[in-house]
């Protein structure tokens, strides 16, 4: 076991670290953070028998607890820990992925008012406000189908309250059939499957030579071999940070014109950052690849989210082909109801092509700094390197494996950076239903944590700093200190273990 942090010890502290090995945990049952991911609702495990109704996932009958996202059950336990939304400065909250909404060097003006009508208090149509629907697929065909026969119309695009809404609506009218998914891959990801029980999720082989990159070859056979009938990923890739572009970006889409669909999540298509200065300003998206709109079995999810930085106000979209749009409408008027009118509006003129350029612009050059930074910080002052490092996102991929247990596993990781005011995300929230793994030790994603540089830099500072205290401690006091002590609620004390009973 490797941990550089580490000092030479004496006779005694060694053999207190050959006691710390003989502890390394195994399993969950042996893990206090395991077990406080067990107990919370919708966490316990599938498939174990007899089963047991655990009262705090059915309140009422009839109700199954679906279980939280990784953001949801890292922000609870920060609550647990002192957290709170009205003095979330003083934590670094390095977990939510959401980009930081301030103004930053070179980007157009943000938006900190809105003028409205009357008529904009009414609903707006299921499918959105058709000039701002317009207003998207001009964005599309101007960045990605420039010289294209087939060029993208308001009947393409479907304006939702939300990615997540974007999804759920896209999940309602697929059929009974099987669902391909990329390990690991985002969170929400596994609540969608769940909830629309007529997908059987199946996941599909990474390319050995990069375990971050969807291997196609693979993919083509097991459509063939598996009935493969849907394919949902993110590109670019959250939580790895990694991107597929060019003519692997185009054989994936050529997937949609040989009877399979494609959902791809398109949320971080602005958050590449090239190592040629002159490329600053380039995006990815399938849209790009596609040959025609109508017939390539292609859908494409974005937004004002990320790429905007405009978070909270839930305008995003789906584009595809149109009787694609049309069923969306009807999956909307049951789901959601549609988006804010108000805001519709005001997204007009930010999708306008010559404003977004600027804005995209803007944020590669502001978000590689930050990317840069924290891992210059991490590579040589925490001594943590990063396997593969992020071509796009805002997001870091950590690997814990060689620090020393417990240490070397997101959860205990996780909790003992709560005790420091930081949230990360656990590797494991990005396995396709963990819950259903009867040792979580056992995930692909166990030994990691994302690392969210979406935030400003002062809280990435901070958030590096917490790290580094732990990693401090470690060396100090040996790992007797960590794996244990944890709140389970802002009203309870911390768990004790039977060492300290």
């Amino acid at each position: 076991m490797h941990f550089p942090h580490l000092p030479r010890k004496s006779s005694s502290s060694i053999m207190h670290q050959v006691l710390d090995v003989m502890r390394s945990m195994k399993h969950e049952k042996d893990s206090e953070a395991h077990q406080i991911f067990r107990q919370s609702a919708g966490h316990s495990a599938k498939g174990i028998l007899p089963q047991t109704v655990n009262p705090e996932e059915e309140t009422v009958p009839g109700i199954e607890h679906p279980g939280s996202t990784g953001v949801i059950y890292c922000s609870d336990r920060a609550i647990a820990n002192g957290f709170s939304y009205t003095n979330s400065h003083a934590w670094a909250n390095l977990g939510q992925g959401a980009p930081e909404v301030f103004p930053i060097p070179g980007a157009p003006e943000r938006p900190s008012k809105i003028e409205m009508s009357f008529d904009e208090l009414e609903y707006a149509p299921t499918t959105g406000v058709k000039a701002l629907r317009e207003a998207v697929a001009n964005l599309y065909n101007v960045t990605y189908r420039q010289n294209k026969e087939s060029q993208y119309t308001y009947e393409n695009v479907c304006i939702v309250p939300g990615g997540r809404a974007g999804l759920s609506r896209v999940a309602a009218v697929i059929g009974d059939v099987y669902t391909s998914y990329q390990i690991p891959d985002y969170t929400a990801y596994d609540q969608v499957l769940s909830a629309f029980k007529r997908l059987v999720p199946v996941p599909t082989a990474l390319d050995p030579a990069n375990k971050y990159r969807l291997d196609i070859k693979q993919t083509k056979k097991d459509i063939a071999t598996q009935g493969l009938a849907v394919i949902l990923a993110s590109n670019p890739r959250n939580p790895t940070g990694q991107v597929i572009k060019g003519e692997e970006l185009k054989e994936l889409v050529s997937l949609g014109r040989e009877g399979t669909t494609l959902i791809l999540d398109e949320f971080y298509s602005w958050y590449i950052y090239p190592d040629n200065e002159k490329d600053i300003g380039k995006s990815v998206s399938s849209a790009e690849y596609i040959e025609d709109v109508n017939q390539d079995a292609v859908i494409i999810v974005d937004g004002l989210t990320k790429n905007w930085r405009l978070p909270g106000w839930r305008v995003c979209w789906v584009v595809g082909p149109k009787n694609l749009v049309t069923a969306l409408s009807q999956s909307g008027s049951f789901l959601d109801g549609g988006a804010n009118h108000p805001l519709q509006i005001a997204a007009i003129p930010l999708l306008e092509p010559a404003r977004a350029q600027q804005e995209k612009v803007a944020l590669q050059k502001h978000f590689k700094m930050k990317r840069d930074h924290v891992l210059h910080r991490l590579r040589n002052e925490l001594h943590l390197d990063v396997d593969i490092p992020p071509q796009a996102t805002f997001y870091i991929w950590l690997n814990l494996e060689k620090l020393p247990s417990p240490l070397n596993n997101g959860l205990t990781f996780f909790e003992e950076l709560l005790k420091e005011q930081t949230i990360v995300i656990p590797g494991i929230f990005f396995d396709i239903n963990p819950s259903h793994r009867r040792n979580l030790f056992n995930s692909p994603c166990h030994h990691f944590v994302r690392l969210s540089f979406g935030p400003p830099l002062d809280d990435l500072d901070r958030g590096i700093d917490a790290m580094a205290r732990v990693l401090k401690k470690a060396k100090k006091e040996g790992m007797r200190a960590f794996g244990h002590s944890y709140k389970k609620s802002i009203d309870e004390p911390a768990m004790k273990t039977t060492e300290q009973v």
